[in-house]
């Protein structure tokens, strides 16, 4: 578990003893009458238990556990670690995406910019934020990868080491011309830029979007402003492949051809070879893109 954050960690004396910054809303009587110790909340629990029951109630998603951890923190003057706390969960243990993060940062800063953490205001966002956080969809994928990825690094080091390949390697493997990833390397990378995959290679592969695909609008406007092109001309064939959504099962392989000709990577005009993707007839003579963006079919 990680620590409470750069203010008020907890450390070890030289005496083995845990040495804390107890602030002074912390301190007082607890809920006997009785002087509250060191991290000690105000029903008698040690802070850290409290804390860690508040992240095992957000991950298994038991939204009563949830509201006392945080009404129990928030009222016994531990708000900041609270929502320390709060803040960690939101990213280690709840799907990506999850627009939860919004909401707890917004009821922290009520808590604690505009009410008293400890009041009665400060207790009901203590409360509501816990609740959001365990009704959201718990995973810990982030934690996940992270320790999967960072064994993975350790493991192809020692293969190196050993002049083995490594049993276990990255998802982009070598990254390297030619490979899966080829289209990741357009003209904004080193190896792009060395085999002259500038504007077409990028505007017909590298910027196509996932399964979903572009919506109309957004299809029209790539189509217009790819046929508006002054530098570059493109055939009715590029302008479709550019908006079409990528295959959901391989949406790394890109066809080694468009509209049945070699594509030469560049983006050259002309007759040369020079990366006119398509039979001979450019966008503007061939399935030219109409003023609302939809392409004229010729065929008849």
């Amino acid at each position: 578990m990680s620590d409470d954050g750069p203010e008020r960690q907890a450390t070890f004396g030289t005496d083995g003893s845990l040495e804390t910054d107890t602030t002074p809303e912390a301190t007082g009587e607890n809920d006997f009458g009785e002087r509250k110790a060191e991290n000690e909340t105000d029903g008698g629990y040690s802070r850290y238990a409290v804390s860690s029951l508040l992240q095992k109630a957000v991950r298994r998603s038991d939204e009563e556990v949830a509201a006392w951890a945080a009404w129990e923190l928030a009222r016994s003057g531990y708000a900041w670690n609270l929502w320390d706390r709060l803040n960690l969960y939101v990213v280690e243990d709840l799907r990506a995406g999850s627009e939860v993060a919004l909401t707890v940062e917004r009821y922290e800063a009520l808590a604690t910019e505009r009410w008293e953490p400890d009041g009665w205001r400060g207790r009901l966002c203590a409360v509501h934020a816990a609740l959001a956080t365990a009704r959201a969809r718990s995973t810990r994928e982030a934690a996940n990868a992270d320790a999967y990825f960072s064994a993975v690094a350790e493991e192809r080091a020692k293969a190196r080491e050993r002049g083995e390949e490594p049993d276990r390697d990255f998802p982009a493997g070598d990254l390297e011309a030619g490979g899966r990833f080829d289209v990741a390397l357009d003209g904004h990378t080193g190896e792009g830029a060395e085999r002259d995959r500038g504007t077409r290679f990028f505007k017909t592969r590298g910027a196509r979007v996932g399964p979903e695909g572009e919506d109309e609008r957004s299809a029209r406007w790539q189509r217009l402003a790819m046929s508006l092109d002054d530098d570059v001309d493109y055939s009715a064939a590029e302008l479709e492949h550019a908006v079409a959504p990528v295959d959901p099962d391989d949406p790394w392989t890109e066809p080694a051809e468009i509209d049945g000709s070699e594509d030469d990577e560049n983006d050259g005009d002309g007759e040369d070879g020079s990366g006119d993707i398509g039979d001979g007839d450019d966008a503007s003579t061939d399935g030219d893109a109409t003023p609302d963006g939809s392409l004229t079919d010729f065929s008849g």
